[in-house]
């Protein structure tokens, strides 16, 4: 399916990326502190930490075991030992933040907003990737945007993010419809935000190239009403995102069925296409709130069912049952 071509109208005057960062921040304090916290799968997750259950480095005390040959005399627990006759070692859990990894839809496509709509598709989409970018550090996650800056839980991850896009805004990369074609380390996250409207055939090569070594990610769908529904009636004027194109239907209503149907069977390839690698996708309108898909998201990447890969090594065999 290709991009979607809009009806000819005015467009929201681009740009505003750290106004749209502040309002990020707003959004994600205006959330529960207690939803994140409550969906953090116990004995896995700990302020973002996320334990192992095997011995190593780390701060979170697991157990304690008997001295072995193998110890040295500084990891022995003296307090611990005092009360037995044997001598032990203090084992800390093996942890590790993740890193998730964000890529935004800044494409001529997003700049759409119809009338059913109080904003486009790219604002939409930049206000989600930074505000839940924002919670995530609060988490104690790591966070970057693909392909502009580097992984960080630093508090001002989401300003640098900001930034970065503002920075690099009429780059070729970030004029493209698809994510880079890279691969995330093994047991990465990957949270892709776009309209995705583009030929199923390339946004799957695409993901699956993230896919590939083992990263799980999700994707949230940015779509305004009017793509969805066409509302329109009698004689429209439609033009391709980049303007070079146009078309005119005379009964625009008589499309209405056909489109609606083919705009359907799209949606379910993306569904298909997430559900095989393991990873989720969920759909936001831009006339609702954005503390919907950014609730939803956080929910299912601290402990919803669909996401216990983020735990284990299911990643690799996920990976592997897709080829």
């Amino acid at each position: 399916m290709a991009n979607a071509a809009h009806p000819r109208q005015g467009q929201a005057a681009g740009g505003g990326v750290l106004a749209l960062e502040r309002e990020a921040h707003g959004l994600a304090d205006r959330l529960p502190e207690l939803l994140v916290d409550a969906q953090r799968i116990a004995q896995t997750v700990a302020h973002g930490l996320h334990g192992r259950r095997r011995s190593g480095p780390g701060e979170t005390f697991w157990q304690f075991r008997q001295f072995q040959p193998s110890d040295t005399l500084r990891q022995i627990d003296w307090r611990r030992s005092a009360s037995s006759d044997h001598l032990f070692v203090r084992e800390r859990e093996w942890e590790a933040a993740h890193t998730i990894w964000f890529w935004t839809n800044l494409s001529a496509s997003m700049d759409f907003r119809s009338d059913l709509a109080t904003t486009t598709k790219r604002d939409r989409a930049l206000l989600l990737t930074l505000a839940a970018a924002e919670l995530l550090v609060r988490g104690g996650e790591r966070v970057a945007q693909l392909g502009l800056t580097a992984p960080t839980a630093s508090r001002k991850a989401t300003t640098r993010m900001a930034e970065a896009i503002l920075a690099h805004e009429d780059s070729t990369m970030l004029q493209a419809t698809q994510p880079p074609k890279i691969h995330l380390p093994r047991f990465s996250g990957a949270i892709l935000v776009s309209d995705f409207l583009d030929p199923i055939d390339e946004t799957r090569e695409h993901i699956e190239m993230l896919a590939a070594d083992g990263a799980v990610g999700h994707l949230i769908a940015v779509v305004d009403p009017a793509e969805e529904t066409l509302p329109y009636e009698g004689r429209t004027e439609f033009l391709s995102p980049g303007g070079g194109q146009r078309w005119v239907a005379d009964r625009v209503q008589s499309l209405r069925t056909q489109y609606q149907e083919r705009f359907a069977a799209h949606r379910a390839e993306l569904v298909a296409l997430a559900h095989r690698l393991g990873w989720s996708f969920l759909v936001h309108h831009t006339d609702r709130s954005p503390t919907e898909p950014l609730l939803s998201i956080i929910m299912r990447m601290q402990g919803g069912p669909s996401d216990r890969r983020w735990q284990s090594n299911e990643h690799a065999n996920a990976a592997e049952a897709s080829k």
